[in-house]
């Protein structure tokens, strides 16, 4: 008997690996399309992407599949849920059950209109017009109404959506945590607004070369442990981490030749995505053994290198000299404390990507909340604009002054990714939590940066988080690695002190 159950679970993991060839040929279509796809391809590059999302579609609801899973669910393979095959039997049967409710028709379609929209979105915040993008919007939310009725819900639309990006997550459970985050951030905002101190930002508006922000770029990425054999970096509008197979994993990055962090810690971040997924255990690749968790999860190793890393003190203690040398005329007068005070400032910002650690999860909340209204039809499209700048005037204090630097200046609508905003708020919380306990099973964490010795912490990531798959939910392996369930109290404490070292709190 066991033989069989044997012989079952090798015809479904020779199945979901043919179809991850699919699915990794569809992501190198993606990367192509936001990369180097001309603008006039892009009507049969969603033609290109719709046939194959409604071949992997097929593939991920056939029959056939639903048997194998069904068999093995019961079967002593999976008597353990965390093993490796009771993993890969859980969360596959998982995933077909939520696939098979959407109907390839619409599968197909939302995978067309995200193609046009995006290439919509490209040409409206290049033109800063709203009315170009507008058309493809609706469409979008409609079709995403239509997934979210299609997979049910207990409560609201947008947990059916939130599950696809965070699985097992609840709106309400979201909600809880941002509303507690801003209860606790707001007040910290205004006690650094109160503060006396100043902080000289101007040494990052200065003339910093395109190439060489590139080369700086990819030896940044290179010594926290990017490997470029096996990924590549590049230049495109929105930046982006995308995996295409076990071992090609390509970032992206965008350039501001007056404005350093766009691009610095835009590549620090996407460098974290990255090593993520080169972190992943090969042989279990396109299987869910050796797949991400959650986007959440995703977003704390992202977070954490461009953060907790990227932004202390320890790491620009030991990179900045080679900062100095690149940037000689930029630079040379400024000292490393400025530097420091200057990248981790807290100032109110239109622009999410370029928010302060304090700032950024309002930021969050603004879309989240925004996300919700219009799958409820509570505002119209037409209106989102306004509707965008009310709740930045309302939350931060500042009022977007057009709609590129305001509802426009994401990607993620123009895609259909409804529901992904929250998962980066949640990345933040996990990024905290993960490295509070880093700090305590590593030892002198800040020396080991300071001289650039970034493997210790890459390998306590890799052997904590990455190899684990989706062995673990993301509310399990928080658990698992710190002893304790998810909570805001780290990542309150880390920015609160790092604030009123800056502030004199």
């Amino acid at each position: 008997m066991s033989e069989n159950y044997q012989k079952t679970f090798d015809r479904l993991c020779l199945s979901m690996r043919e179809t991850a060839l699919l699915r990794s040929t569809f992501s190198l279509l993606g990367w192509d399309e936001q990369t180097g796809m001309p603008p006039a391809a892009a009507d049969y590059r969603g033609e290109q992407m719709a046939h194959l999302a409604g071949i992997i579609h097929r593939r991920r609801t056939d029959s056939q599949l639903g048997d194998w899973l069904e068999q093995l669910a019961e079967s002593p393979l999976c008597a353990d849920p965390h093993s490796v095959q009771g993993t890969i039997v859980r969360e596959s049967k998982r995933q077909f059950e939520r696939h098979r409710k959407l109907p390839e028709a619409l599968v197909m379609e939302l995978t067309r209109t995200a193609v046009q929209g995006q290439h919509d979105w490209q040409q409206a915040r290049a033109k800063n017009d709203f009315s170009i993008f507008m058309p493809s919007l609706t469409k979008l939310v409609g079709l995403k109404q239509q997934e979210a009725d299609a997979i049910g819900y207990s409560d609201c639309r947008y947990d059916a959506l939130l599950d696809e990006y965070e699985p097992w997550e609840t709106t309400a459970r979201v909600k809880n945590i941002l509303e507690g985050l801003r209860e606790e951030l707001v007040p910290l905002l205004q006690e650094i607004k109160n503060s006396d101190t100043t902080i000289e930002t101007g040494c990052l508006n200065r003339n910093f070369p395109v190439e060489k922000q590139r080369r700086v770029g990819k030896e940044v990425a290179e010594n926290i442990g990017f490997d470029f054999q096996q990924g590549r970096l590049d230049t495109t509008v929105h930046p982006f981490c995308t995996e295409i197979g076990p071992y090609d994993t390509r970032i992206t990055t965008r350039y501001d030749e007056n404005f350093l962090p766009t691009s610095l810690f835009g590549v620090l971040h996407e460098s974290g995505h990255a090593i993520y997924e080169q972190g992943l255990c090969k042989e279990w690749y396109g299987l869910p053994a050796g797949e991400t968790i959650s986007l959440g999860i995703h977003e704390s190793q992202s977070r954490i290198w461009e953060n907790q890393i990227g932004r202390s003190r320890a790491f620009w203690t030991g990179y900045f000299p080679r900062l100095q040398s690149v940037f000689p005329e930029a630079l040379r007068d400024i000292s490393l404390e400025s530097f420091y005070h200057a990248i981790n400032t807290v100032t109110p910002s239109p622009i999410r990507v370029e928010a302060d650690e304090i700032t950024y999860n309002l930021h969050i909340l603004i879309r989240f909340e925004l996300e919700q209204l219009l799958l409820n039809d509570d505002v119209a499209i037409q209106d989102l604009p306004e509707a965008w700048d009310d709740k930045y005037e309302s939350y931060l204090g500042i009022r977007p002054q057009t709609a590129s630097e305001g509802v426009l200046q994401d990607i993620h609508w123009s895609g259909g990714a409804f529901g992904y905003f929250p998962t980066y708020a949640l990345g933040n919380l996990y990024s905290a939590q993960f490295f509070a306990k880093s700090e305590t099973d590593l030892g002198d964490l800040t020396t080991q940066v300071a001289n650039g010795h970034f493997d210790p912490f890459r390998e306590w990531l890799r052997e904590n988080i990455h190899q684990h798959g989706q062995c673990y939910s993301a509310g399990e392996l928080v658990e698992r690695v710190t002893g304790e369930p998810l909570t805001h109290r780290y990542l309150i404490d880390y920015l609160r002190t790092k604030a009123s070292e800056i502030y004199g709190l």
